[in-house]
């Protein structure tokens, strides 16, 4: 098949919502921000301490050093006071739609504020590591407004667009140690339970499109539950059925059944103060001596509809785009071709499309250059290696073979198409992944019964630190924060 023959199959379609153009381009330093460091986006479990106590000022004199997440190219997202006027993003805005999206944020903000000292603590955290904010206000800049749009859409309150900062800090390939993928974490069989496909070529949990309307079809079913959102998002994050026991536990002790009141894990008991924190630093970025970059109030990206299998480094080139920022956009898409079968669309930036159809119209060769090929009963990495033209050091690499991912009989591989040859693409499941330990999680007490926010980290586990990605230690409960709950969704066991 070529792509000569391919034109009129490409359907190019761009968010209808239309805003004043904005003629400042985004720095190409911001777009080149996290494509190096997508392993970066989430925290690590145990190389972090914890929030120091609640006595540390907001905004410190002195930043802690740390490894950057992103580039220090992408710096430009975050600066220092010192390094621009404070609050220019805070000036008033003329009449009719913002430029800056932070300015159309923090007019949508809707949600009852919380305070504290758990939120002064992560306030302090956040402030003290502008490079970590810096690489999650980078990535969050390519999708932050199709996130808005579609909270607008709903009727949400903008807080909502905030909540992959604390999930993933806006990684779309953020990956957990229990299995949640994508800038909304969803594990697998809830990812399914909310219509995102997963198999051998894709992954709609880390699909910036689908998984956005999976993750806030979910929350608008628990806002309705719960009906206020300090108990919807508390249940996006320990399981609505947990919620709803700790409520019904309060009650019928005639005691208050709001957030601040229920006894809950530890991760729990900070996830609200997080998004508040947060929430905090982009209401007011100076207070905190911190300005962040503007970003456009219109749409980085359009889609683009395909009928035909094509590789992801052929699609890239064709957008005149690096494959680091075509897979950023396109996440879902986890193997080196992208599988019509299974998805149809690919994302580019609007300014990329034309010439990727253009590039499209052109091109006369063929599309594929990969295929699937399943492990036999017999065979070795050198025979199928051999078999393929490729090293056997390649087809480890490109498999990602691994004691996790051992080589055995059955196993599909990615393997190159012989020239000439119809490539092999057949609908594979995805790969099995082994259960993830789930410890009892430590529980903190509620807040407004005298729980002091030292306590609340603390009592995680005695002799741990956590990280404010995870704010519970490595040994209990490994689930990333934010990772939706099948049981509770499906009403099983769940909670205490």
């Amino acid at each position: 098949m070529t792509l000569r023959s391919l034109h009129g199959y490409y359907v190019l379609t761009e968010y209808s919502r239309q805003v004043t153009p904005v003629t400042r381009t985004r720095n190409a330093a911001t777009l080149c921000f996290a494509f190096l460091a997508g392993a970066c986006a989430q925290l690590p479990v145990t190389d972090e301490a914890a929030p120091p106590d609640a006595a540390v000022a907001p905004a410190p004199a002195t930043r802690v050093a740390e490894a950057s997440p992103v580039p220090e190219s992408a710096a430009p997202a975050l600066q220092s006071e010192s390094a621009a006027p404070a609050g220019p993003e805070t000036a008033p805005e003329p009449e009719g739609a913002p430029q800056d999206l932070w300015v159309r944020i923090r007019k949508g903000f809707a949600k009852n504020d919380i305070d504290g000292p758990l939120v002064r603590q992560w306030e302090n955290w956040y402030a003290s590591r502008p490079d970590y904010v810096a690489g999650m206000v980078a990535r969050g800049s390519l999708v932050l407004f199709h996130v808005v749009e579609e909270v607008e859409r709903r009727k949400m309150p903008a807080e909502i667009a905030l909540l992959p900062m604390i999930e993933s800090a806006y990684n779309p390939r953020a990956y957990s140690h229990a299995h949640a993928s994508g800038m909304w974490q969803f594990i697998p069989s809830t990812g399914k339970l909310y219509g995102l496909e997963q198999n051998f070529w894709y992954d709609g949990r880390r699909d910036i499109v689908a998984a956005t309307n999976a993750a806030l079809d979910y929350l608008e079913k628990l806002y309705g539950m719960f009906g206020n959102w300090d108990l919807a998002l508390a249940s996006y994050n320990w399981g609505e059925g947990a919620v709803q026991r700790a409520v019904a536990r309060n009650q019928t002790k005639s005691l208050p059944a709001d957030y601040e009141s229920l006894r809950m894990p530890a991760e729990t008991r900070n996830y609200l103060p997080k998004l508040q924190a947060v929430k905090n630093i982009v209401a007011d970025p100076a207070r905190f001596g911190l300005t962040l970059s503007p970003i456009p109030n219109e749409p980085y990206f359009a889609m683009v509809t395909t009928r035909h299998h094509i590789d992801v480094a052929l699609a890239a080139r064709f957008a005149s785009i690096s494959v680091e920022e075509f897979r950023f956009l396109n996440p879902a898409h986890n193997k080196p071709v992208i599988n019509a079968n299974n998805a149809e669309t690919i994302v580019l930036p609007r300014h990329a499309v034309e010439q990727f159809n253009a590039n499209l119209e052109s091109h006369d060769r063929p599309l594929v250059s990969w295929q699937a090929y399943t492990v036999k009963p017999g065979e070795n990495l050198a025979r199928i290696a051999a078999k393929h033209g490729i090293s056997v050091a390649a087809l480890i690499s490109m498999n990602n073979i691994s004691g996790r991912n051992k080589f055995r009989t059955g196993l599909a591989l990615i393997v190159p198409v012989k020239e000439g040859a119809q490539p092999h693409l057949p609908n594979l499941p995805a790969p099995k992944v082994a259960a993830a330990h789930r410890a009892k999680p430590r529980y903190a007490a509620a807040t407004k019964k005298g729980g002091s926010a030292r306590n609340v980290v603390q009592s995680q586990a005695s002799g741990k630190k956590a990280s404010p990605n995870n704010p519970r230690p490595a040994d209990s409960k490994p689930d990333a924060p934010g990772k939706i709950k099948v049981a509770d969704a499906q009403h099983a066991a769940g909670g205490e």
